[in-house]
């Protein structure tokens, strides 16, 4: 995380239906956050490259969630192409073909390979076929994609800690699925934001928690408080200790 400060650690999912509506839910958080993430949902809209071209202009952090998965070829002219725009972080699936193809086109970008979304279980893994559980498949991928020469993953919490034991402090770990006690949707693998930075997340990915919140920016600096306290309480546990 070398150069990351604390405030960088929330990354937002703009997940809207529009640009319009991703700039404006960008204005409304100003001051609380300068990480944000754009997805397939963006793209599909014609609006993806024009957000993140503008959210790099206005000096923020982009997180390009476009899950990458072709051959080869085609996933290093494609991040070829993405090279220029100003992103950070840019995802593939963690498929050895497709890491290797886009870390070597990759010039100032991140790569951050998917390991299992976080929507899917033991069990709807084993419906297409794996009959890994999901705690050995994200050891596995992650042990691949740290061998690609990818920065990190994309993981869910709960297997955080997993990674961070196998793989080392170096080894980057974004965290979706960053959900409070309240919350019911279709994710499955979720924990609370102190739980995953317990675990070992660096980055926390929050999309429906910030954005349908009566008021996302007190919503996002709630969270950003989180991120603070617990760095703080660490920082004077390792002092003691020394």
């Amino acid at each position: 995380m070398n150069n990351t400060t604390i405030s960088e650690r929330l990354i937002v999912a703009l997940d809207v239906p529009s640009g319009r509506q991703a700039l404006e839910l960008v204005a409304e958080l100003e001051g609380s956050v300068r990480f944000f993430k754009v997805g397939l949902e963006l793209i599909a809209s014609g609006d993806g490259l024009k957000v993140i071209d503008r959210l790099a202009d206005m000096g923020h952090h982009v997180f390009a969630d476009f899950k990458l998965l072709d051959i080869p070829q085609t996933v290093y002219r494609s991040v070829n192409n993405l090279n220029r725009r100003g992103i950070r972080f840019l995802t593939v699936h963690a498929d050895p073909q497709t890491m290797q193809a886009a870390v070597e086109a990759a010039n100032g970008i991140s790569i951050l390979a998917v390991t299992v979304l976080t929507s899917l279980n033991d069990k709807t893994l084993q419906m297409t076929g794996i009959k890994m559980s999901t705690t050995a498949l994200v050891k596995m991928r992650a042990k691949q994609a740290q061998i690609a020469g990818c920065a990190g993953v994309i993981s869910s919490p709960r297997e955080a800690q997993l990674i961070r034991e196998n793989l080392g402090e170096n080894f980057l770990i974004v965290t979706p699925g960053i959900r409070n006690s309240k919350s019911s949707d279709d994710q499955e693998r979720t924990m609370g934001i102190d739980q995953a930075l317990e675990a070992g997340s660096d980055f926390v990915v929050v999309g429906r928690p910030i954005r349908d919140a009566e008021c996302p920016k007190q919503t996002a600096l709630e969270y950003q408080a989180a991120i603070f306290d617990f760095e703080q309480s660490h920082q004077s546990a390792a002092n003691v200790s020394t």
